[in-house]
């Protein structure tokens, strides 16, 4: 078979990732075999691949990898989620550039185009993954809005109403002005930022005295409906029940008290607005006090906000402080550092905003999934276990969840209205369905399906995602079928700490409470991705790489090593392309090393030398132990020190030391026997390095020898600790006389280059100091060496260079006629030279008396120590310059 001279990666991974998907090699049915499972973290049907994708995909594939040599029944479940937000918000740009308002559409007409957007665009991401090397099971690729998953979801949010757990509430909900719906807490993100305080004066009814309030949003004025006092306060005891005029507006509202007025903070006097405040919507409950609210859904001014009708918020902010300035009501601004929400998915600033919502509780149902991940037995691992405390903290903490979303790109909620009053309504999984309930509900039964009217909202995308392990197999629709019971629980979930309240906290509620089992053993958290300057990669900064001109230009493999070399579970890997070319460069170097195999000729008839089989037996051993070292590295998910090991064991222990021991002499041939162990051990070391770097290890492995398709190196046995394992005595004893051997050929090597003693040229090397120490690895010595005898003297070897090794000394004669005696005259004469400059330092530094009389004792001690070793040093040097005259 012809070898190419290079590796070329471009070639190699579509090749083999062809062959891989033509074989059906990651397509899993249910069968005798323990199952492994994964299944993805969707990503939204809008990505498009990015480096923290990369990263936690490559983990995914390293596992499912493994788990495939190992002989388990491996099943990674691909998908997208539909992320409505997202979606909607592209959909509506699309429409926009051909002059559509969405507005102007149904529903089915908007869905339509929806649908059209993500046929064209949905499937990009998964498509990128596959060049990454995921060897998913694209037969079971699924979608959160497929009509199975939908389904699922309706039949769950039916189930939780039924069960009292869903209701519909007036609230005050965070709203997103930009993708014109409410969001839940969660997916607020909170920003630090420097804003202003605005003092602004109000006339009191019936009097000239005026009372000052501080504001960081003046343009909320319009809708006060109260200031409030603390009622302890004695500088505004004398307005208790007098009324003050709103500027502007002219609009009298009450002055209240409440307890819950800072008298610290501002002026010590609350404007209360309850439409666009949450405290205050909570004071105005219990203060019965009237409701405006001046916004519009797009955070733009409504009616009340007089001439500033149509106008946004921020635009009305400047203005108005502007002309309460002007007519005398503003009396001062300072600077003032502000919490701001933010929409996680479009970075708009929250509204808070009044409105009729659907809300899940969480307090009955968090309880299992809170005892899962903190109690004693840990069903559900988290790794690093560090990430507990945030667990915790949510849980321990949660709220009700806002489950409505005002779109129409989603699940819509399963409510019929039949009436005008807020409870005129029924849930249900269908239209049939829905109309026995109302007819029941009301005694009508001539209501039929032109009577009702279904609840616009879509349910938030999450409600859909929580089920992803459980509705993937179709747990939810059909709980008992075969695949559920056999995939379920998946195994292990590799995900980012940004999102284990939003997904993986909700998994593993929605896991006990419809399966009454947890939905994976253990959470792999992925520390996030940053450039060198440890700035978050993100589009906006410009500062993240495209990850397939990566792979072009390194190789999917590169790239795969590149991100893993660096990546400990939990911590922020700082990504620079040199890591990209060093696992490139780690390809190029196995790749030769394999060349340097095959190029080997094979004598049937030689005979096995004695160093190859002890090199063979010491690499065995080293094997067995970097194994065990492997395995315990995937017990902890620390698969960044796994493939380190690899790597050392790779690049040191097989390349620099197996190989040199067991070549043939130049132009010499292999013996049989040595070859064949040579093809095992590289075999066995392509199967620990195949879940990292899969193509590269498919392509040796199919240039070895022919390989049917059964004996694919993908569906290959992994290798499992031998006979002679760590805690093997003979093991442990033949890895550490080899430990010693290295240190005797590298103290060789080091004399050969400190003399200038050309590795052609045969040495000796003499030994003091042996007793006890077997001459088991002496053969391997002398060829590694060149040495042409290793023989025991009782005394210093005069005229010799020594090295020392533990408690024993080693000479290496030195001869004129087996070194350059210019080279190492030269090197001496250097040598001998910052000897000297050295010297004269010091002794200057001791002949300066202050030095001397102020210096502390130890410290005079130990230049004076520096002083007898550097003369020592330069009469070495000059009776060795003397010896080559």
């Amino acid at each position: 078979m012809n070898i190419p001279s290079k590796y070329n990666s471009k070639e190699v991974e579509g090749k083999w990732y062809d062959y891989w998907m033509k074989h059906n090699y990651f397509h899993s049915e249910v069968d005798e075999r323990e199952p492994y499972t994964i299944v993805i973290p969707p990503p939204n049907v809008t990505g498009v691949l990015h480096m923290g994708h990369m990263l936690n995909n490559t983990i995914q594939d390293v596992l499912i990898r493994r788990a495939r040599l190992q002989g388990k029944n491996a099943c990674w479940v691909p998908g997208t989620d539909h992320a409505s937000i997202a979606t909607e918000a592209k959909v509506v740009a699309k429409l926009k550039e051909q002059g559509i308002d969405k507005n102007d559409l149904t529903r089915e007409e908007f869905l339509a185009h929806a649908w059209e957007w993500k046929h064209e665009y949905g499937g990009i991401i998964l498509d990128q993954l596959k060049k990454l090397g995921a060897s998913c099971d694209w037969e079971r690729t699924a979608f959160t809005m497929d009509p199975a998953l939908s389904e699922s979801v309706i039949k769950v949010f039916v189930d939780l109403y039924n069960k009292g757990l869903i209701y519909r509430g007036y609230r005050m909900v965070n709203w997103d002005p930009e993708a014109k719906t409410t969001l839940s807490d969660e997916e607020v993100i909170y920003e630090e930022r420097q804003g202003n305080l605005y003092y602004l004066q109000y006339d009191i009814v019936g009097s000239d005295e005026k009372v000052t309030i501080a504001t960081t949003r003046p343009e909320t004025i319009l809708g006060d409906t109260a200031i409030c006092i603390n009622p302890n306060d004695e500088r505004f005891t004398h307005l208790k029940g007098k009324k003050a005029i709103v500027p502007l507006c002219n609009r009298e509202i009450p002055i209240i008290e409440d307890e819950y007025v800072d008298v610290e903070f501002g002026t010590g006097c609350l404007k209360v607005t309850p439409a666009h405040d949450e405290n205050d919507k909570v004071l105005g409950d219990k203060h019965k006090l009237e409701v405006i609210d001046i916004f519009n859904e797009d955070a733009s001014l409504n009616s009340f906000g007089l001439h500033y009708e149509g106008k946004d918020r921020f635009v009305v902010r400047k203005e108005i402080t502007k002309e309460l300035e002007e007519k005398g009501y503003l009396v001062k601004t300072e600077v003032h550092m502000n919490k701001v929400g933010t929409s996680e998915r479009t970075k708009a600033v929250i509204e808070p905003r009044l409105s009729d919502q659907w809300f899940l509780k969480m307090e009955e149902l968090v309880k299992p999934a809170i005892e899962a991940v903190l109690g004693e037995d840990r069903e559900v691992k988290l790794f690093p276990r560090k990430f507990e405390n945030t667990y915790r903290h949510w849980m321990e903490n949660i709220r009700d969840w806002n489950i409505s979303r005002q779109l129409w790109w989603g699940q819509q909620i399963p409510a019929f209205y039949y009436g005008d009053g807020k409870e005129d309504f029924v849930v249900a999984e269908n239209i049939e369905e829905a109309i026995k309930l109302a007819q029941e509900k009301t005694g009508n039964s001539s209501l039929s399906a032109s009577d009702l009217k279904q609840d616009p909202d879509a349910l938030d995308t999450w409600f859909s995602s929580w089920l992803w392990p459980m509705s993937v197999f179709d747990g939810i629709r059909n709980p008992e079928n075969e695949e559920i019971k056999y995939y379920y629980p998946t195994n292990d979930l590799v995900t980012g700490p940004d999102i284990l309240f939003f997904w993986v906290a909700r998994m593993i509620i929605a896991g006990y409470e419809y399966k009454d089992a947890r939905p994976f053993e253990n959470v792999y958290l992925t520390g996030l991705v940053r450039d060198k300057q440890r700035r978050k990669m993100s589009k906006s900064l410009g500062n993240s790489p495209d990850a397939l001109k990566l792979i072009e230009d390194f190789g999917a493999d590169g790239v795969r090593v590149g991100l893993l070399l660096s990546s400990a579970a939990g911590n922020d890997l700082l990504f620079d392309e040199d890591l990209c070319q060093q696992g490139k460069g780690f390809a190029n170097k196995i790749w030769n090393t394999f060349r340097l195999i095959k190029g080997w000729e094979v004598d049937e008839n030689l005979p096995q030398p004695e160093t190859a089989k002890i090199g063979l037996a010491w690499y065995e051993s080293k094997f067995n132990k970097v194994l065990l070292e492997i395995e315990d590295h995937f017990s902890k998910y620390r698969l960044s020190d796994a493939l380190m090991a690899i790597y050392k064991l790779i690049t040191d222990d097989f390349s620099s030391w197996l190989l040199e021991i067991v070549k043939p002499g130049y132009q010499q041939p292999i013996d049989a026997k040595t070859y064949k162990a040579v093809i095992e051990v590289l075999e066995n070391n392509l199967k620990v390095l195949h879940p990292f770097m899969p193509f590269l290890t498919e392509e040796i492995w199919q240039h070895i020898t022919e390989r049917t398709p059964e004996d694919a190196l993908i569906i290959a046995k992994y290798p499992v600790v031998g006979e002679v394992n760590e805690g093997d005595i003979e093991s442990i004893t033949l890895l550490a006389s080899f430990a010693r051997a290295q240190e005797i050929i590298s103290g060789i090597r080091t004399v050969r280059k400190e003399k200038n003693i050309s590795f052609k040229d045969e040495i000796e090397l003499f030994e003091i100091n042996s007793t006890g120490r077997t001459n088991y690895w002496n053969s391997v010595i002398c060829k590694l060496g060149n040495v042409s005898k290793i023989e025991n003297v009782s005394d210093k070897v005069e005229g010799a260079a020594s090295f020392r090794v533990k408690s024993n000394e080693y000479f290496v004669p030195i001869s004129l006629d087996t070194i350059d005696v210019e080279a190492e005259i030269e090197k001496l004469n250097a040598e001998l030279k910052r000897a000297e400059g050295f010297l004269t330092g010091i002794q200057k530094k001791l002949s300066n008396e202050r030095f001397v009389s102020n210096a502390p004792e130890q410290v005079i001690t130990l230049e004076r120590k520096k002083e007898s070793d550097t003369l020592a040093k330069i009469e070495t040097i000059k009776a060795s310059l003397a010896s080559l005259q």
